[in-house]
Parts: C-alpha cells; sequence; structure tokens
C-alpha cells in the first residue's frame, strides 16, 4: 500500500503525534509497503494533495483539529481513507460533554459533572464567586476533576481539594478550551480497553506515579506501570470490554480506539473518556494491549491501515 502518515500538527499534543508517527511510519515499511510522512502544521489544506495520491491516510495526530473532526471532515469530501473515527465520532469523542450524555444513554456508567462555558449567558452564577465552589463541592464532591472539555492527553486537568482554589483551576482550563468540565473524581484502579475493528482488546491496568494518569506519567518512561493484561477477575474484565465495545459504538467510533474506565472499590465501572486516535509511542497502551493479544506493533499498524480501507467513508 501507499499510505502517508500524518503527524505533529498543531495542538498541545504536538510532540507526542511526532514520537507516535515517527514509530508507525518505520512500523509499515518494515511490512514492506510504501510510507511518506506529513505535518499538517500550519497548512492543512497543503497536505490534500499528498493525501490524494495515497491508498490510505494513517492518522498519528493527536488532539486539536488533528482529532476533532475538521481534518476528518476534509478528507470526506475530498474522497480520502484515513485511519481512525469519522469526522461526526471524533467530534463527539473529543467532546467530554456530549460523549458523557451519549455514554449514559448506552447505559455506560460515567461520573457526574457540570460545565463552566466562557461567556455564557445561560450561567446562573459566575464561576469565580465562592458561593459557586460551594454549590461544585456539594455536588460533586471531593475532590473535583477540572479539564478543558475538548482537550486530550489531560492537558490543562487539575485534581482540586479545596474549594477556595477552584477558581483558579477554571481559570487555567480556560486557557486550552472554551468550555470546562467539573467532575466528580472516581477514586478505584485505572483500566483500560482498546478496540481494534469492533473487537475489545484485553484490558490493561494503569498504575501512575501520580494521583491520576496525568500527562507526565503517560509520556514519561517509568512514570507509570501499564499490567497487560490486567490483574482483574474474569468477571471484571468481561463486564469492562462489554461497556468498551458500548461506549465505541455510542459515540460511532470505528478502526481503532481506547476507552479509559476507573474500577471503583464497590465494583462499578465509570467510563472516563474515549480516544480516537490513541497513542503509538513506546509508552502508549494500544500497542501494549495489542501485544498481549499476540499482535506485534508492524502488524497492528498494518491492521489499522487495512480497516481503514475497508470502511466506507464517512460518518
Amino acid at each position: 500500500m501507499k499510505i502517508l502518515v500524518l503527524l505533529g500538527g498543531s495542538s498541545a499534543e504536538r510532540e507526542v503525534s511526532l514520537s507516535s508517527g515517527g514509530r508507525v511510519a518505520e512500523a509499515l515499511k518494515a511490512r514492506g509497503h510504501t510510507v511518506t510522512t506529513a505535518d499538517p502544521h500550519p497548512d492543512p489544506l497543503a497536505v490534500l494533495d499528498a493525501a490524494r495520491q495515497a491508498d490510505v491516510v494513517w492518522m498519528a495526530l493527536h488532539g486539536g483539529t488533528g482529532e476533532d473532526g475538521t481534518i476528518q471532515a476534509l478528507f470526506d469530501l475530498a474522497g480520502v481513507r484515513y485511519t481512525g473515527s469519522g469526522h461526526l465520532a471524533s467530534a463527539l469523542a473529543m467532546d467530554k460533554d456530549l460523549s458523557k450524555h451519549l455514554f449514559r444513554a448506552a447505559g455506560v456508567l460515567t461520573a457526574d459533572w457540570r460545565m463552566v462555558i466562557a461567556n455564557s449567558a445561560l450561567a446562573t452564577r459566575d464561576w469565580r464567586e465562592p458561593v459557586f465552589a460551594t454549590e461544585t463541592f456539594a455536588a460533586l464532591g471531593n475532590p473535583v476533576v477540572v479539564k478543558p472539555s475538548k482537550q486530550g492527553s489531560t492537558v490543562g486537568l487539575d485534581i482540586v481539594k479545596a474549594p477556595q482554589k477552584l477558581a483558579g483551576a477554571i481559570a487555567e482550563a480556560f486557557k486550552h478550551d472554551d468550555e470546562v468540565m467539573l467532575e466528580g473524581y472516581v477514586p478505584g484502579r485505572e483500566l483500560t480497553v482498546g478496540v481494534l475493528g469492533g473487537v475489545a482488546l484485553p484490558v490493561g491496568e494503569i498504575i501512575p506515579k501520580h494521583e491520576i494518569y496525568d500527562y507526565e506519567c503517560k509520556y514519561t518512561p517509568g512514570m507509570a506501570e501499564e499490567l497487560f493484561p490486567a490483574p482483574i477477575d474474569d468477571v471484571v474484565r468481561d463486564e469492562a470490554q462489554r461497556l468498551a465495545l458500548a461506549a465505541y459504538a455510542a459515540l460511532k467510533l470505528r478502526g481503532c480506539a481506547r476507552i479509559d474506565f476507573r474500577l471503583h472499590p464497590d465494583g462499578r465501572l465509570f467510563c472516563l473518556e474515549a480516544n480516537t486516535l490513541p497513542g503509538m509511542t513506546g509508552t502508549s497502551l494500544v500497542p501494549q494491549a495489542a501485544m498481549a493479544a499476540g499482535i506485534d506493533f508492524p502488524e497492528l499498524c498494518e491492521r489499522i491501515a487495512v480497516e481503514a480501507l475497508r470502511s466506507v467513508g464517512g460518518d
């Protein structure tokens, strides 16, 4: 196949994307494919000619316009086949608020949340007021997770344990997005389920050095222990895979994706989010899950490309 690997981009995850894309390109070359790479930053339209000449575009972009459906919509209009989900599904998965509504409609448990929208005329209280923090903690519990609604890799995320620090965390999150999610913190173990072409991969467990699996823990070797398969009983494993597939279907995802969960001490599984273009770096989770299923990295990359060729395009 003639494969164009898109990498880099303009999001806060640019460096991660460059790492993912470089590994993917080398893996696909090792499988005998003709591979070129392109960076859509600063002009996404500049890659369109190269994309049209390829059999498939391998999307190694993370965050921003590379993962929110923007470039996917462009490719759909141009008749270009690409890996990952279509433009609508990509946008839905990137928007954490919409995702959580769809999860609940599909019977997938997710933590309670509130949204703060910049300059919203519908807000009943100013988020800078102390009473707002008091009401938020009363509704969501302590601590409160603060994160941009449309970012990936925990960019701009904070865990707030004191009401007086909530406004500062919201202000910081607003640097990355015009919508901020305030979410109840779910204690417990961090589980992840990769999905490849509608089939759930082995469940993994992440044990981060920090309180949460944040950006540093994700991409710094030694900052998290990742166990594939996860040391959980069969009932929890089967339920995590079932819920991952339900979330995958609810967002209309396709190709390769990753669904993250928290396993509460009482046994309930709470869905955190869906990632439509999972990382492919040396510390990334989906390659580890695939390896646990007997799929090495070059074969994984090739399977993702083949899956994209079978897709009909669009949503």
